[in-house]
C-alpha cells in the first residue's frame, strides 16, 4: 500500500488524494498499470505532473481498459498533451471499437503532432475582432466578448482556450481602454412589445404542466394570485383528482372559518442531513407562494427516523431557512411527528402485520393478516408500544390500495433506536405515508407543495384523511431541481466526508446550503437562481455556472473592491518621490458607495504572471520592452533591472515611475499591494470531472472515482490590501482582476483566509 501511495504522489496526486484513489480498487489499478506503462516508455521511474495529471484524467475516463495501453504510450510521448486532446482520444476510441487502431486516423482525430503558436492565435483573434470592430466600438464592453471566443476556438481547434481567452481580452483592451463608468452601468432591459393572449398563456405556468416562467417574471410575480392556477383556500374540490366524500364541504367550511380563507403551506424536511441547492427551491415555492399571497408558512421536520436524526441537522436546517431570507417571516411551527398522531382511532382503518413479515414499504401480495379483527389489532398495538416485539416482528398497516397498485403501506413500525431528544421514551415510529397528511390536516394547510416523486402518493394522502373524516388539504407537485457536477445524496455526502475527499457537509466544493454559504454565495442570489428556474412541474437539470452568474450579479453590487495578489512578485520604485496613501474606490462604478486608503510606498508587490522576462507578441503587460500602468495610483512603471535568485528564478524588479498623465498610455493597467496582509486563498474548482457523477454509463467506476483531483488549491503565501484587517467571517470582496472572495470561518487574528467565491466571469475553459 505504501509503495501504490508513493507511486501515486509521483504523478502529481496528494498524499491524501492517493490514499483516497487507493481506496477504489478499479480506478487505483487502472491508474497504477498506466503509470507502469508511461515510465517503460519513458524509461524512468519519474512521471512529471502534466502527463500525472492526463494519465488520472484518462484513468478515471475510460471505459474499456484494453485501450489502456495504447492511450498511456500516447500521453507518454506526448502526443495527448491537453484534456481537449484527451477528451477527443477518448471520444475516438468510443466510437472505433475494432482492433487494429489506426494510428494515423486516431492522430488526426485528436490533433497530435499540431502545435498552435501565440502568433497563429494572436492572428486569429485579431481577424476576429476586425470583423466585428464596428460594432464593438459602438456597443463596447456590452458586446458578447463569447461571441469572439467561439468564433477564435472555431478557427484554431487545438488551441488552448485560456490562451485564447486572454488573448480576445487583451486585443479587446488595446482597443477600447479599460472599462468607463459608463461600460459599468448595467444595460438596461428592452421593454418586450406586447404579446397575443395565447403566447401570455404559454408564459404563464400551471402546476400541471410543464411550461415555466421566462427569466424576467421575479419569484413573487410567479407565485401570486392565480398565476399557478391552484385552488382558492376552502375550493379543494375543485382540484383534479381531490376525493370529495359525504362530509367534505363541512370540513372546508370548519376549515375556513379556523383560517379565514388565509393560504397555509409548510416545508418539512428530514432531519437527517444538511439541506442542498434543491431544497433552496422547496423553501423558495413553499415560503414563497405563501409571501406571496399574505399567508403562512410551517417550518415542519419530518422527525420519523431515530437512526439517521441528529439535533446539528434540526439547528442547521433552521439557520439555513433563515439564512436564506425566510424565517423570520412566518411563524416557525416546530412538529414532533409522534406528539400529534392519534393513535386509538388508527387500529379502525389498519391491519397489524406480524411474525417474520419484512419490513417494507408495501404488501405485493397482500399481507395473510389484511382482516385481522380489530380488537385483536388494538391489543397487538398496545403491545408494539410496549416493547413487546422485536424489531420489523411487527408493523401497523393501512389497509389501502394505491394509484400505482402498491398495498397497505405501513403507518408504525419498530425501532429501538434512541431518538436524540426522547431517548427511550418510544420504540414505535410512524411513516411518512402516514404523518405527514395528518399533520398538513393538523395546520390547515391549504397547499401541501412537494416534489414529483410523491405524485404516487397522493392517493394514500387523500384516503387516510377521509378514512379518519379529517380536513382533507390538497397535494400539488412541482419539479425538482438538480445541478450537474455535483451530488446531493445525502448518502454519498456522506461518503465523500468519511473517505475524507471533501471536509465535511460545509466544504465549499458541496453544493449544500452550508457549503454555499462558505463559499460566499449570498442568498439573494440562490433565491435569485430559484426565481430563475421558474416552478415546473418537470424535473430541472442546470449547470452551475448559471447559478454562479446569479452570483455575479449579487456580488459586483455588493462586494467592495480590494486588492490582493496570490503569486507575489516584489517590485521596488526607485524613484519615487514620497510615500503616499491612495484612494480606492469600493465600487468604481459608483463612487458615491464610498472608498478606502491604501498605502503606496517604494516597494510595492505585483502578480508574476504579469511580467515577462521575454516580450512575447500580443503580451501587453510589464515586459523589459513595455511599461504597465498601476490601477489608481496614477503612475506608469518601467523595468530597469531584473533580480534573480541562486536559481535562476526572477526574485525582484526594480522600475522607475512616471506620472501616468505625462507618460504615454500604456497597453494595460495592473494591480498591486504595499505593506500588504498575509493571507491564505483557497481556489474551487468543480469536484467532478463528469456532469453526471452518478450515471454509471457516464462513470462506470462510481461517483468516487470521478473526483477532480485540481478540485482544490491552496496559496498560502497571498497578500492582500489593509482595507480587508477589520473583515468578518463571511465578508464579502472582489479582488480587482482576480475573482469574487469570502472570509473563511477558519480565518484567525493573526491569518486571514478566503475562499474564491466565483471567478469575475464564467471561464469556457474550464471543466
Amino acid at each position: 500500500m505504501a509503495d501504490t501511495v508513493e507511486l501515486f504522489t509521483s504523478i502529481g496526486l496528494s498524499e491524501q488524494k492517493a490514499k483516497e484513489t487507493l481506496k477504489n480498487g478499479a480506478l487505483s489499478s487502472t491508474l497504477r498499470d498506466a503509470i507502469v506503462q508511461a515510465q517503460n516508455v519513458l524509461g524512468t521511474s519519474g512521471v512529471d505532473k502534466t502527463i500525472g495529471t492526463l494519465l488520472y484524467s484518462m484513468a478515471s475516463r475510460l471505459k474499456d481498459t484494453k485501450r489502456l495501453e495504447f492511450l498511456s504510450i500516447n500521453i507518454a510521448q506526448r502526443k495527448i498533451s491537453s484534456e481537449l486532446q484527451l477528451a477527443a482520444a477518448l471520444e475516438f476510441l468510443k466510437s472505433h471499437p475494432q482492433d487494429p487502431i489506426s494510428q494515423s486516423d486516431f492522430d488526426e482525430a485528436c490533433g497530435v503532432g499540431i502545435v498552435i503558436t501565440p502568433e497563429q492565435i494572436e492572428d486569429a483573434v485579431e481577424s476576429v475582432i476586425k470583423k466585428h470592430k464596428e460594432q464593438l466600438l459602438k456597443e463596447r464592453y456590452r458586446f458578447n466578448i463569447g461571441l469572439l471566443m467561439g468564433e477564435a476556438r472555431s478557427a484554431l481547434k487545438w488551441a488552448d482556450g485560456k490562451v485564447i481567452k486572454n488573448e480576445v481580452d487583451m486585443q479587446v483592451l488595446h482597443l477600447l481602454g479599460p472599462k468607463t463608468e459608463a461600460d459599468l452601468e448595467k444595460k438596461p432591459k428592452p421593454q418586450k412589445a406586447k404579446v397575443a393572449e395565447n403566447d401570455v398563456k404559454n408564459q404563464e405556468m400551471s402546476v400541471n404542466g410543464d411550461v415555466g416562467f421566462g427569466e424576467t417574471k421575479s419569484l413573487m410575480e410567479q407565485l401570486r394570485g392565480e398565476a399557478l392556477k391552484f385552488h382558492k383556500p376552502g375550493e379543494n374540490f375543485t382540484t383534479e383528482g381531490y376525493v370529495v366524500t359525504p362530509n367534505t364541504m363541512n370540513l372546508l367550511k370548519k376549515h375556513l372559518e379556523f383560517t379565514g380563507g388565509q393560504i397555509r403551506t409548510r416545508f418539512p424536511p428530514e432531519p437527517n442531513g444538511i439541506l442542498h441547492i434543491g431544497h433552496a427551491k422547496a423553501i423558495n415555492f413553499n415560503f414563497g407562494y405563501a409571501k406571496a399571497n399574505n399567508g403562512i408558512c410551517f417550518l415542519r421536520y419530518d422527525d420519523t427516523n431515530p437512526e439517521k436524526e441528529e439535533e446539528k441537522y434540526f439547528t442547521a436546517i433552521k439557520d439555513m431557512v433563515e439564512w436564506l431570507g425566510e424565517f423570520h417571516l412566518f411563524e416557525v411551527h416546530l412538529l414532533a411527528i409522534t406528539a400529534f398522531i392519534c393513535v386509538h382511532g388508527c387500529p379502525t382503518v389498519a391491519t397489524l402485520s406480524s411474525k417474520g413479515e419484512e419490513l417494507k414499504g408495501h404488501n405485493v401480495p397482500p399481507s395473510p393478516w389484511r382482516d385481522r379483527p380489530i380488537e385483536e389489532s388494538l391489543v397487538l398495538f398496545e403491545r408494539m408500544k410496549k416493547g413487546l416485539f422485536a424489531e420489523g416482528e411487527a408493523t401497523l398497516r393501512m389497509k389501502m390500495v394505491m394509484e400505482d397498485g402498491k398495498m397497505d403501506p405501513v403507518a408504525y413500525r419498530i425501532k429501538y433506536t434512541p431518538h436524540h431528544r426522547t431517548g427511550d421514551e418510544w420504540c414505535i415510529y410512524p411513516t411518512y405515508d402516514y404523518t405527514h397528511c395528518l399533520c398538513d390536516s393538523i395546520e390547515n394547510i391549504t397547499h401541501s407543495l412537494c416534489t414529483k416523486e410523491f405524485q404516487a402518493r397522493r392517493s394514500s394522502y387523500y384516503w387516510l384523511c377521509n378514512a379518519l373524516d379529517l380536513y382533507c388539504p390538497v397535494q400539488w407537485e412541482y419539479g425538482r431541481l438538480n445541478l450537474t457536477y455535483t451530488v446531493v445524496s445525502k448518502r454519498k455526502i456522506i461518503k465523500l466526508v468519511e473517505t475524507g475527499v471533501v471536509r465535511d457537509w460545509d466544504d465549499p466544493r458541496l453544493f449544500t446550503l452550508t457549503a454555499l454559504r462558505r463559499r460566499g454565495f449570498p442568498p439573494e442570489a440562490i433565491n435569485n437562481f430559484c426565481a430563475r428556474v421558474g416552478v415546473t412541474v418537470s424535473q430541472t437539470t442546470t449547470e452551475p455556472h448559471l447559478l454562479e452568474a446569479c452570483v455575479r450579479d449579487v456580488l459586483n453590487e455588493s462586494a467592495p473592491r480590494a486588492m490582493a495578489v496570490l503569486e507575489p512578485l516584489k517590485v521596488t520604485i526607485t524613484n519615487l518621490p514620497e510615500n503616499s496613501d491612495v484612494r480606492v474606490p469600493d465600487f468604481p462604478a459608483n463612487e458615491a458607495k464610498g472608498s478606502h486608503t491604501v498605502p503606496f510606498t517604494r516597494t510595492i508587490f505585483i502578480e508574476q504572471s504579469d511580467f515577462r522576462e521575454v516580450m512575447e507578441k500580443g503580451y501587453k503587460r510589464l515586459t523589459p520592452e513595455q511599461p504597465v500602468g498601476l490601477r489608481h495610483a496614477g503612475y506608469v512603471i518601467s523595468v530597469q533591472k531584473i533580480i534573480k535568485d541562486s536559481e535562476g528564478k526572477v526574485a525582484e524588479l526594480e522600475v522607475t515611475c512616471c506620472s501616468s498623465e505625462t507618460a504615454e498610455k500604456p497597453k494595460a493597467f495592473i494591480h498591486w499591494v504595499s505593506k500588504p496582509l498575509a493571507c491564505e486563498v483557497r481556489l474551487y474548482e468543480k469536484l467532478f470531472l463528469h456532469k453526471h457523477p452518478e450515471d454509471p454509463s457516464e462513470v462506470p467506476n462510481g461517483f468516487l472515482s470521478d473526483i477532480n483531483p485540481h478540485s482544490l488549491e491552496v496559496i498560502r503565501n497571498a497578500l492582500v490590501d489593509t482595507s480587508v484587517k477589520t473583515a468578518k467571517v463571511f465578508d464579502k470582496f472582489q479582488f480587482e482582476r482576480v475573482g469574487y472572495f469570502s472570509l473563511d470561518p477558519d480565518s484567525t487574528a493573526n491569518k486571514l483566509i478566503f475562499n474564491r467565491t466565483v471567478t469575475l466571469k464564467e471561464d469556457p475553459g474550464k471543466i
